[in-house]
């Protein structure tokens, strides 16, 4: 076995970004198997941060193959301002770079879509990027208005199809909105075909091309989008992305067995973070969540938008690390947490007056958990500087300590700042 695997466990934005960079160098590929552009990682990398939605972290390496796999959605025009941003920035990419001809493709349709859909739920919207992520997985999921990057690199293929699927989705967009902007489809082919030439040089059947590279025994990092606790089938439904975004989407998202991986990394932040609608047990909506998004600069990579701030969640998080097969904890911004004079740790939920350490399955039962807290010491004292896990603070040892024994994992890494330098391997 010569894989490793990066998941979130809580509601994304965990600071994968950091951990993959770290790992990168131990490996000679990295790939990312599912989500679009929804995502975001901001890596500090060589004095410059850089921000990354759709391209792996691997790219910032011109000696590592990035892989963009199967279960990705892609936005093509987002995905080459990517490239062309960071060629400007001289940092080059050609044949380390491979795309999937299985991916899906979004489309101007998909975003009018899900804007449309979001507006007809009100107060009760789901909070989606409006990157229409969740429409093109639909449209994969029916099969009746999908175009696969593959799909792509046969112009008169591409031309009937886009002309099809405006012809049927047209009628529907209008009853959703009447205001909708007219479809045009001599200029989405002409984009689209566009994009497809300059795409067409990193397009392969990566399924294929990963199981050569196990072969001749490359090193594989597999690197996660969103959380655990958004994965549409495990996560925190209807209020989830559109993917499996757990570990358990590697295998449908790059074609690679589980049992290829002998280490899955579960990153968590030392407190909790949540963007967009549903239920957020540990969420603080006073002075102490405000410190915690100001010094933490929780705001999307994204959208900017400010996230929501809580409490560490054991109940969520150890659910997270469960469902995804976790082998050990990387705890991220804990140096955010410095300030405070003492700190809560959610071990329970009470629900309906019954105490709880399941995670609910439904999201009625979420809505009503009250979280049971354990009250720890905060340190008051910066930490940013400190290198050595035995030089920290003893009350930031306890701290971990309280995660690890909740979570019945060790914690394998310790980040006290966003670079590579603010890094505690324990």
């Amino acid at each position: 076995m010569s894989a490793t695997a990066v998941i979130g466990l809580q509601w994304g934005d965990e600071a994968k970004g950091k951990i993959v960079d770290l790992l990168t160098d131990q490996h000679d590929v990295v790939v990312r198997y599912q989500g679009g552009n929804n995502a975001g990682h901001t890596v500090v990398f060589g004095g410059n941060t850089y921000k990354l939605s759709l391209l792996p972290v691997g790219v910032l390496r011109p000696e590592i193959t990035s892989v963009i796999a199967t279960g990705v959605v892609i936005n093509p025009a987002a995905l080459l301002g990517e490239i062309d941003q960071l060629r400007a920035r001289n940092v080059p990419l050609g044949d380390n770079l491979l795309i999937s001809d299985r991916a899906h493709v979004i489309f101007p349709w998909h975003m009018a879509e899900e804007a449309a859909f979001e507006a007809a739920r009100g107060g009760n919207a789901i909070g989606t990027t409006m990157r229409g992520i969740g429409t093109c997985y639909r449209d994969k999921a029916g099969r009746t208005h999908a175009i696969r990057v593959g799909d792509l690199m046969y112009p008169d293929l591409l031309r009937s199809r886009i002309a099809e699927v405006i012809e049927q989705k047209t009628p529907v967009l209008r009853a959703l909105n009447p205001a909708t902007p007219t479809l045009d489809v001599a200029k989405i082919t002409e984009d689209y075909l566009g994009y497809a030439e300059r795409l067409r040089p990193h397009v392969i059947d990566t399924t294929a091309w990963l199981h050569k590279a196990l072969a001749q025994n490359k090193r594989l990092l597999f690197e996660g989008a969103q959380g655990s606790l958004l994965d549409v089938d495990h996560g925190s439904y209807p209020f989830v992305t559109s993917s499996s975004s757990s570990g358990c989407g590697i295998h449908s998202g790059s074609g690679v067995p589980e049992r290829q991986i002998s280490k899955m990394i579960g990153v968590v932040k030392a407190y909790t973070t949540r963007v967009g609608g549903g239920p957020f047990p540990t969420e603080l909506l006073d002075a102490t969540g405000q410190h915690i998004r100001d010094v933490g600069r929780e705001y999307g990579t994204v959208t900017g938008r400010p996230r929501r701030c809580g409490w560490f969640d054991g109940v969520a998080t150890g659910y997270g690390a469960r469902i995804s097969g976790i082998d050990c904890l990387s705890v991220m911004l804990l140096d955010v947490l410095a300030q405070l004079d003492e700190l809560k740790i959610c071990t329970a939920y009470e629900i309906d007056g019954e105490r709880t350490t399941d995670f609910p399955s439904h999201i009625q039962q979420l809505a009503k958990a009250k979280p049971v807290y354990q009250t720890l010491p905060g340190w008051k004292r910066d930490i940013s500087g400190v290198r050595r896990l035995a030089d920290l603070p003893k009350e930031t040892r306890a701290y971990l300590d309280t995660l690890s024994e909740l979570m019945q994992l060790p914690v394998w890494l310790v980040s006290i700042g966003p670079d590579r330098e603010q890094t505690i391997l324990c």
